[in-house]
């Protein structure tokens, strides 16, 4: 990133595992999420925002800790600008979901992405999941593309997409 006079600006966000403390930001840059993005996610704007603030406390503190479900944010101090949850395979008990991935429009292209990657992978690792899959919406090509830049492979498996018939969804793994 540079600054307007063309000088080269640092700017830090600190990747971490959620806290109970973030749940009003975390429903903050998730309402974001969704509004951006409303393909990429499995609830709309609207169910998310009428849902109590309550709910987002516990879902927050539940994934703030354990080896069953995680989510991770960037946090630059203030706004959270970025997010990637991971969560077990019901399946494959080596394996790691992750959903939910999102960086916040102007942190793209930053490196964010793959430090929130790296966060679930990390955590996975500990957790002995040594493999990542993850599923993006076929046409979605820069997400594609990110994910391909960061060690994702196309499985070749298509699957539909949870709530858009229209819309199918491919699978993409990596070592965690």
């Amino acid at each position: 990133m540079t600054t307007d006079m063309g000088s080269p600006t640092v700017r830090l966000a600190e990747i971490r595992r959620v806290r109970p403390e973030d749940a009003a930001r975390m429903r903050a840059l998730r309402l974001e999420m969704l509004a951006d993005a409303p393909l990429a996610f499995l609830e709309t704007l609207a169910d998310a925002a009428a849902r109590p603030h309550n709910e987002f406390a516990a879902r927050v503190a539940y994934t703030s800790a354990g080896a069953g479900n995680a989510q991770f944010v960037a946090d630059p101090g203030g706004r959270l600008v970025g997010h990637a949850g991971g969560t077990t395979h019901p399946n494959e008990p080596g394996l790691t979901v992750i959903y939910a991935v999102y960086v916040t429009p102007t942190w793209r292209g930053s490196g964010l992405l793959g430090e929130l990657i790296d966060g679930v992978a990390a955590w996975s690792r500990a957790c002995g999941r040594p493999e990542l899959l993850l599923e993006v919406v076929v046409g979605n090509d820069r997400a594609y593309r990110a994910y391909q830049r960061l060690g994702f492979k196309d499985t070749g498996v298509r699957v539909p997409h949870p709530n858009i018939p229209a819309l199918t969804e491919l699978q993409m793994r990596r070592p965690a």
